[in-house]
């Protein structure tokens, strides 16, 4: 029988996870309904991820590895990995294991109804985040919820990864980060500044016990600022959005 075409792209950046990766792979393969492929993004063929991920594959079809040639680092394998997506809805999740799967198809139901962004909300009622740093969980917390009340965000968890989207809305308005995890933020903040639908979904987030965190707080902060300031100004058409944005990096 052949494989119904996928509905989703699963994305997920990894850097070194080796087998540490393979837990939360198989939490995905258990969960989800809906017809996928899992794309594994790693920056090159020595990572360390890549071996475990290949063996996996060779029982599921549906995962595979790519290797991302934009540039290191997760926001080039973000990038990457929606512009090689086979799906009209792509899903980022992260590698560490520290996302609901669960979600996943309640998430991609959302976008196939038509929302652009579909928010994975830890800050939202039954949402959750549990044993992350006090100081980023502040951060991230305020916010996520003073852009959902001051600038109708549409979610309280603008900051976090673990999203689905639309690809042909991600595909036209661009992903102009190229360092760290500020995309979530980047494409609430251009959804909401086109007026574009956004909706969330409440999730529990528990902190990864095997591996390292990549999330690097200090570094990434003024780019998540310039997301978060960007939210807040009058509607724009997807052509004044992209000549904004073309502006910006002169």
């Amino acid at each position: 029988m052949t494989a119904p075409a996928p509905r989703v792209t699963i994305v997920i950046p990894a850097y070194n996870e080796g087998d540490h990766i393979l837990p939360g792979l198989n939490r995905i393969l258990e969960a989800v309904q809906t017809p996928a492929e899992i794309v594994v993004v790693v920056d090159s063929n020595d990572d360390s991820t890549v071996k475990p991920v290949l063996a996996l594959a060779k029982a599921h079809h549906a995962v595979s590895v790519a290797v991302n040639d934009y540039g290191r680092g997760p926001a080039n394998a973000i990038r990457y990995g929606i512009d090689h997506a086979a799906s009209p809805t792509v899903v980022v999740t992260m590698a560490d294991g520290c996302d609901d799967p669960r979600q996943i198809d309640d998430l991609v139901l959302l976008v196939e109804r038509g929302v652009v962004v579909a928010a994975a909300s830890r800050y939202m009622a039954g949402g959750q985040q549990v044993g992350a740093p006090r100081l980023k969980s502040f951060l991230s917390s305020t916010a996520g919820r003073s852009l959902h009340g001051l600038a109708s965000a549409g979610t309280r968890d603008a900051t976090n990864s673990f999203k689905a989207y639309s690809t042909e809305f991600v595909r036209s308005v661009g992903i102009d980060s190229r360092d760290g995890f500020e995309i979530g933020l980047e494409l609430t903040a251009k959804a909401r500044r086109l007026r574009l639908p956004v909706a969330e979904i409440p999730t529990i987030w528990l902190d990864r016990t095997a591996g390292q965190s990549n999330f690097r707080l200090a570094e990434w902060i003024p780019k998540y600022l310039r997301w978060y300031r960007f939210a807040f100004g009058p509607r724009l058409s997807v052509e004044q959005l992209n000549v904004k944005m073309k502006r910006n990096t002169k």
